[in-house]
Formats: structure tokens, sequence, C-alpha cells
């Protein structure tokens, strides 16, 4: 059983949470270090850290943060802002991250839908195995095309009520 909240941030329980599900995340398909900046930015007390801050907080090098927060920011997980005054630049999360990024990503069922029809001709239709397992796919596809964005909007209406 888990221990009550105190109130108090426990920053070793707080290493062991972002390395967990930056593991998790990693065992989904996500590539670990992106996923570890991306929960280092979350947990942090600040609304955005460097590169410099988010390399010192993980003890890795610049180079492996440079390459998730250009991942992270193509994505639209992240939003890179300059820093006043400087060359650096800090990186935030994006307004509703999870919400954005499923927008974004939603536009791929359509294009997988479309790319998967293609192989449906070209498997001679659903009449041959190959070719209705690949149209099951299409199926699978444009349904979760055309669910995402109501879900998404149930999303919005349950945040409003919160």
């Amino acid at each position: 059983m888990a221990a009550a909240p105190t109130g108090k941030r426990d920053e070793e329980a707080v290493r062991r949470f972002i390395e967990h599900i930056a593991m998790t995340f990693d065992g989904l398909g996500f590539p670990r270090m992106a996923g570890r900046v991306l929960f280092v930015i979350m947990c942090a007390e600040e609304e955005a850290l460097t590169a410099a801050q988010i390399a010192e907080r993980l003890a890795v090098s610049p180079a492996a943060v440079s390459g998730a927060v250009r991942y992270l920011t193509q994505i639209q997980m992240l939003r890179k802002e300059p820093v006043p005054g400087s060359r650096r630049d800090r990186y935030r999360l994006a307004g509703d991250a999870w919400y954005e990024v499923s927008m974004v990503k939603g536009a791929a069922y359509k294009i997988f839908a479309e790319i998967t029809a293609e192989g449906v001709e070209a498997l001679g239709g659903v009449s041959t195995g190959p070719g209705l397992r690949v149209a099951q796919m299409r199926d699978f596809f444009e349904f979760l095309y055309n669910e995402i964005p109501i879900l998404l909007e149930k999303w919005q209406a349950t945040k409003a009520e919160r």
C-alpha cells in the first residue's frame, strides 16, 4: 500500500517515477530518452527548462537531450522558446500536450487507412486471405480516425467540468 501524500516533494521518488514511466513508454515504442526528457519537464517545479538543466537533472550529455527535445517538439509535446538575453532556448509542455498530440496523430490514421486500401486492391481484394487481413487493418484505422475526434471532444467537455 502506498504511503499517504505528505505534500512534501520526495526527489528520489520523483527520480524513480521518471525512470519507471520512461521505461514503460519505451516498452510501448516511445524513445526512452524522449520519455525521460518529457517527464523531467512535466515534473519540474519550473514552467520551462533549458537543455542544460534537463541534461543536469538526468545526468546525461547535452547531445542526448538535443535529440530528445527535437523529437518532442516535432510531435508537439514541447514548445521551444528563447531565453531572453541568451542564445539558449527553454522547453515547456504544450498547453494540453496529450490532447494536442492525439489530434496530430489522429490524422495519421487516415493516411494508414488510405495506404492499406491500396494494399487491399493490390492483394486481390477481400476475397483473398492477405487482402482480408489488410482490409481489417484498413477498417481499424478508419474506425480510429472517425472515433478519436469524438473521444477528444468528450475529453474537452470532461476537462471543462473539472
